[in-house]
């Protein structure tokens, strides 16, 4: 029974092959058809040179099946039968078996044998001129997401057709953002394609003081130069100017090969290849008629070499004395090379324009930077404020205390996956941890080394190294993730140049915050009172009834706990490793050291100090951020060394303290 079922079903391919191409002939009559056998010649022949005309009929046409056609076509799905006379397009079943279907209503055709049938293989640049007849088809679609789909396209590979595209559509977009990127993409697309003058420079005017990077990459080629050299200054309108030679835009050596390269003078050849040319031509004892021995000045050899190049022995060669008549002949000047002199003014005259925004949003971009920057310091020292600038401990481990919060915040996101309320957990529980360690290192370290800074000093770094070593152990010596939750992703962005992340603008936020905190908890609470008493004159706050040793417990755990909080933060930002706090100790010291031990708002002051230089020193020198901060180190001890008190100086007996 196996047999007999594929016998039948052979003899029906078979028959299906064998009576299936008439069916092709029903649709002969339908526009689209039609339109395809007017141009069927040069469809099919698909030559780069001549397909032009059948892609403009097809786009042209207005036939709802003329897209589908153009997309099969690009797809290598358009088939033509040779014995109809017709278009399809089909699919491959087999090597020798096709499976066609008919232009006009998408019906199935039936299955026949491809040998019948030819294959329209356009090549790229047939395909590409398919593309940007299908772009018309797209800005046009009724739903947004394709038209903006096209537009994008169109900017990444823009041609010649896309401009009379962009001006058909661009009074009937509903869409008002579609119709802004319309607009601008079709003033672009006039600059580079337009073939009036006046077009062109309209459009370009109209971005006066743009600073898009695709405005710039338009306007750029357009004021490119190159150089020329006559014996007078031509005063034709294309030439920008005079340049001189011997100086960074053109050297004397590129000066005088312009020279030779333009013909007006003969090449040069070193004293190395005109030696070896006069022993080449040595004849007997002289070379063409002057004797060797004669031949020991620059003046002999040249006139030897002068003489055997008039008889055709060597190639001829300009002497220094040529060489300098040349340059006294000659000027050098640039002439626009890619545009016409109206246009090429027009766009120089709005790229300077832009180039003078462009400068002054750089600078505002550098001032967010040092802003975010400095808030990042200021929220890793605000704790040491409090720890040195208060109490007058010198913590070294005080950047481990952020590295702690940091990873604190990393293990409640191991257990939390939602980021946003794991941040809300981390920040809390980072205090109490690093508060915890604060308390714990005080009552155990600190409170025996008080006023003995130099013991203090190694203690605390031999914490640090302890700590750092303890973070190893447990959490290895990779980066951890601490992921900022997705309100926190992406920048807002002013411009093409200016932009902030928003991660930065938390950390700003949560700085400024935390300054407040800190002015509220050493101004209007019992603890700030007695922390300032007992930093003034413990002797006296302790007849008052104050206890300087809780006091002391207390103030460095709030400075270690503000510390992991700040930790969390910088995790958001920076790499959580167990080095992190080295990182930050050294920028911590120096905000507190340069804004004024003991202020606050000296160390608000240190910490924008300190950001502004960093990223002032790494503008200058882009390529070495290890050396701008050996130079802002540098500064700083000078500043220092001026002014020893730091920005804001204490004044009365806490500066005596």
């Amino acid at each position: 029974m196996s047999v007999l079922r594929q016998f039948c079903a052979a003899l029906v391919s078979v028959l299906l092959i064998a009576f299936a191409a008439p069916l092709a002939a029903q649709n002969a009559d339908a526009p689209i058809q039609r339109l395809l056998q007017e141009h069927g010649e040069i469809i099919a022949k698909s030559s780069r040179r001549t397909i032009g005309p059948a892609i403009d009929a097809l786009a042209d046409s207005g036939l709802l099946e003329a897209q589908a056609v153009l997309e099969r076509w690009q797809a290598k799905e358009m088939w033509f039968d040779k014995e109809a006379g017709l278009f399809v397009y089909a699919e491959e079943i087999d090597r020798h078996t096709i499976r066609a279907f008919d232009f006009a209503d998408g019906t199935e055709l039936g299955e026949f044998e491809d040998k019948g049938f030819k294959q329209l293989k356009p090549n790229s640049g047939i395909r590409g001129l398919i593309g940007a007849a299908l772009v018309r088809f797209q800005l046009n679609d009724p739903n947004p997401s394709a038209r903006a789909a096209a537009l994008i396209a169109i900017e990444r590979d823009a041609d010649e057709s896309h401009l009379a595209a962009l001006r058909a559509v661009k009074e009937t977009e509903d869409n008002p953002r579609l119709r802004e990127r319309i607009d601008r993409l079709e003033r672009i697309l006039t600059i580079r394609f337009a073939e009036d003058d006046a077009e062109r420079i309209a459009a370009i005017e109209s971005f006066n003081g743009d600073l898009g990077v695709d405005v710039r990459a338009v306007l750029n080629p357009l004021v490119v130069t190159s150089l020329d050299a006559a014996k007078t200054l031509p005063n034709d309108p294309d030439v920008v100017g005079q340049v001189e030679y011997g100086t960074e835009r053109l050297s004397a050596e590129d000066a005088y090969e312009l020279l030779v390269t333009k013909e007006l003078a003969v090449p040069r050849i070193t004293r190395g290849d005109q030696k070896a040319a006069l022993i080449a031509n040595i004849d007997v004892d002289a070379v063409a008629g002057i004797e060797v021995a004669s031949l020991n000045t620059v003046t002999a050899r040249d006139m030897a070499y002068a003489a055997l190049a008039r008889e055709g022995a060597v190639e001829p060669a300009a002497t220094a004395a040529e060489v300098a008549h040349a340059f006294d002949v000659y000027v050098f000047f640039e002439r626009y090379r890619n545009a016409s002199p109206a246009v090429a003014i027009a766009a120089q005259a709005v790229l300077t324009g832009i180039e003078n925004k462009v400068a002054l949003n750089q600078t505002i971009d550098l001032g967010l930077d040092a802003l975010s920057l400095a808030s990042i310091y200021f929220l890793a020292a605000i704790g040491l404020a409090i720890t040195f600038g208060v109490m007058g401990v010198i913590n070294m481990a005080h950047g481990e205390f952020i590295m702690m919060g940091a990873y604190t915040g990393y293990v409640v996101q191991l257990f939390i996956p939602d980021y946003t309320l794991s941040i809300m957990v981390a920040i809390p529980l980072a205090f109490a941890v690093t508060f915890g360690a604060g308390v714990a290192m005080e009552r155990l370290v600190i409170r025996w080394l008080y006023h003995r800074p130099l013991e203090t000093l190694l203690a605390t770094f031999g914490i640090s190294i302890a700590l750092q070593q303890l973070a190893k152990n447990i959490f290895g010596t990779q980066a951890r993730p601490l992921t900022a939750p997705g309100w926190l992703d992406g920048s807002l962005v002013f411009n093409d140049i200016v932009s902030i992340s928003y991660i930065r603008i938390a950390i700003f936020v949560l700085a400024l915050l935390f300054l407040a905190l800190f002015l509220i908890v050493m101004n209007r609470t019992r603890l700030g009172l007695e922390v300032r008493a007992v930093t003034q004159n413990p002797r006296m706050a302790a007849s008052m009834g104050i206890n300087p040793d809780r006091i002391n417990m207390l103030t460095f755990g709030f400075g270690s706990g503000i510390a992991g909080i700040a930790g969390v933060a910088i995790g958001l930002y920076a790499k959580v490793t167990s080095e992190m706090g080295s990182d930050y100790i050294v920028q911590s010291f120096m905000t507190v050291v340069v804004g004024g031990v003991g202020n606050i708002w000296g160390t608000l002051l240190g910490a924008t100090m300190v950001g502004t230089m960093q990223k002032g020193i790494e503008w200058l020198n882009p390529s070495n951020t290890l050396a701008a901060q050996t130079y802002m180190i540098l500064f700083i001890i000078l500043f220092i060394q001026f002014r020893p008190k730091g920005i804001i100086a204490l004044k009365g007996r806490a500066a005596e303290a």
